[in-house]
């Protein structure tokens, strides 16, 4: 027997809603951890400062430190400006944003950016009825 479009759907939105609250429950379990580990973090760093180095305890792990760096702009015009004339496009990550390039493509029909490729792919947006 054949699932009408009507079960398939509520299925569908069944399933959805499943993954949405084991996802919402382990979020807030792991929010607990994600705390306890940087509290952890913190006072390894601090006995790392201590020491003066890198800690290593025979039979149960080693600390290393190390520096980590995000770096970002508060003006992308003169970002831009200062990597165009620097050529150092190499500082930007190498990929598009893929709504920006579909209307850049849409405004440029005849231009083919060389090696341009694109992955496309059919998928259904599911709605849930409103109570009437």
């Amino acid at each position: 027997m054949e699932a009408t479009t009507e079960k398939v759907i509520a299925a569908y939105i069944k399933i959805r809603d499943s993954i949405e609250i084991i996802k919402q429950r382990h979020k807030e379990e792991l929010q607990s951890l994600d705390e306890q580990l940087d509290v952890l973090e913190q006072e390894l760093l601090a006995r790392c400062e201590a020491t003066g180095g890198n800690i290593s305890v025979p039979n149960v792990g080693r600390v290393t430190r190390r520096v980590t760096k995000q770096y970002w702009t508060s003006d992308w015009p003169a970002m831009y400006q200062m990597i165009k004339e620097r050529d150092a496009f190499h500082l930007l990550q190498q990929r598009f944003v893929g709504k920006a390039m579909d209307a850049f493509l849409e405004e440029n029909p005849n231009l083919v950016p060389p090696g341009l490729n694109v992955d496309s792919k059919l998928a259904v947006t599911v709605t849930r009825a409103r109570a009437s």
